[in-house]
């Protein structure tokens, strides 16, 4: 029997009332194991008017109230990782071990909204004029969205809702409808650990639940993490209705390779960066960059290592790679290797025609790498999301850096040398929000930013970290002045207060 997700609104599960529900495969089989219900505008609307009734409470909620929910969601988490990353396997095609650091680095950002009491803490200044005082406070908006992708079913909601909770606003969740069970497991365990109703609420659903979130006057902000195509329009959309947007679009990442760069760590972080979670997510290195004349070894030594990856099922235990998320999408990545060669590329792996014995339905493909890679090329324009590297091949540092500063995405860059004044240059003078020296995916930890710059974010705040507590609050200054019981009455004086 094919299993059903409904959304979860005003703390409950809510049946989904259009009558439209979108398929769901496993990955490995390509069978479809389970329905997801699609919102309408009216199920949207009621879920944004659980999450304002709600916020009226959980707004003027006391600090410590909100943390300690947060903490037993915490324990309730870390109990059910594993369940968690099973359905993540299930409906994503990642292997076991990727999905449970999935769940880890989304438990970093619920570690530091226990903690977002230090966040929160105003300033204060004190007879700025005589008996006047100016306090700087932040306080929440009210309720506000997250729109996440399928890459990261429950990373990427947990770099969103936690603060945004923690900080006192209601929130309401569109995951992808390709993957949605994890979100539905998410809000289940808030609510175990005593989360108020209405203060989290989940609506699945196509473009008819995103626009109405975009449009909805009662929606004060909206977070999204996608492709660059759609992060612009939601940034548009939202912006012109008025709502904080902080949107998150695709990424060329490249990682560029200096002559005296451990050639064997360099292979190891290429391959590693490139095919884990088979592509897909927005930090993968796509592009390695070899500077001068390591081009050769470096290639030979990535193929080296991606041959040996094992490509199967992702509950199998001997599995590094498992299957892309749907045919359409394997379809599309393998469409990048096929036309490689005609636009000037080597196609020294073809990963294009893998499959897995017992699993000839799946949505395989296997690994491919490309070298000397045009830039005019699309495997190299575009942002494949799938497990394909390409290698270019430049002679000097600065035009390594020239052709990495030249592409429109500036989400994440690496570059791997010993040369500790090459890494410093390289850091300062690259355009991408961040920067790896050594390090092929430079995802920050959770008390910084992540964010990237150019065409791979649109609006002004990064997400989780300092930025999104500024996010998911406003300031306010409030002056006061309070009359000391023995001075007389002033009178009336209709000049600019005295600031002596």
């Amino acid at each position: 029997m094919t299993k059903i997700v409904n959304h979860w609104i005003g703390g409950k599960t809510a049946e989904g009332a259009s009558g439209t529900y979108g398929p769901v495969t496993d990955p490995a089989t390509g069978a479809v194991t389970t329905k997801v219900a699609f919102a309408t505008v009216e199920e949207v609307d009621a879920a944004v008017a659980v999450a304002k009734e709600a916020f009226a409470t959980w707004g003027q909620s006391s600090l410590a109230q909100r943390t300690s929910i947060l903490f037993r969601f915490r324990a309730l988490l870390d109990e059910h990782r594993d369940e968690i990353a099973e359905l993540i396997t299930a409906e994503h095609g990642k292997v076991h071990s990727d999905a449970l650091g999935e769940v880890a680095r989304g438990l970093e950002i619920v570690d530091l909204a226990c903690g977002i009491n230090v966040q929160l803490k105003g300033e204060l200044s004190t007879q700025v004029a005589s008996r006047v005082d100016v306090a700087s406070i932040r306080q929440p908006l009210g309720v506000v969205a997250g729109i996440t992708p399928f890459n990261f079913p429950a990373m990427v909601p947990m770099w969103m809702f936690p603060i945004a909770i923690a900080c006192g606003n209601t929130f309401v969740l569109k995951p992808s409808e390709k993957d949605p069970s994890a979100s539905i497991r998410l809000a289940e365990l808030l609510a175990e650990a005593g989360l108020p109703d209405g203060v989290f609420n989940v609506v699945h659903g196509d473009k008819v639940a995103v626009d109405r979130l975009l449009e909805h006057p009662d929606v004060k902000a909206v977070s999204f993490v996608g492709s660059t195509p759609i992060a612009r329009y939601i940034h548009t959309t939202a912006s012109a209705n008025g709502k904080r947007v902080q949107a998150l679009g695709g990424a060329k990442n490249h990682m560029l390779v200096l002559p005296d760069a451990d050639l064997d760590a360099a292979a190891d972080a290429a391959v590693s960066a490139a095919y884990g979670s088979a592509g897909e997510r927005c930090m993968a290195i796509s592009a390695v960059v070899a500077v001068g004349s390591i081009g050769d070894e470096l290639v030979d030594k990535i193929r080296e290592r991606a041959e040996k990856i094992k490509i199967g099922p992702g509950d199998a235990p001997a599995s590094e790679m498992g299957p892309l998320i749907t045919k359409a999408h394997r379809d599309k990545v393998a469409s990048y290797v096929a036309g490689a060669a005609a636009e000037g590329a080597e196609v020294v792996l073809d990963g294009t025609g893998y499959t897995v014995d017992g699993y000839e339905d799946g949505h395989w493909i296997g690994i491919s790498l490309l070298d000397k890679v045009p830039t005019t090329a699309k495997a190299y324009q575009h942002e494949i999301f799938g497990p394909v590297l390409c290698v270019l091949r430049v002679d000097t540092y600065d035009e390594g850096v020239a052709l990495i500063n030249s592409s429109p995405f500036g989400n994440g860059t690496a570059i791997f040398t010993q040369d500790g004044g090459a890494a410093r240059r390289f850091q300062l003078e690259i355009e991408a929000g961040m920067v790896g020296v050594n390090v092929p995916i430079p995802v920050p930890v959770g008390y910084h930013s992540f964010g990237g710059w150019k065409d791979s974010l649109f609006g002004d705040h990064h997400i989780y970290g300092n930025d999104g507590t500024h996010f998911y609050t406003r300031g306010k200054v409030v002056t006061s002045r309070w009359p000391d019981p023995a001075d007389a009455p002033a009178g009336v004086d209709l000049g600019f207060p005295r600031n002596h």
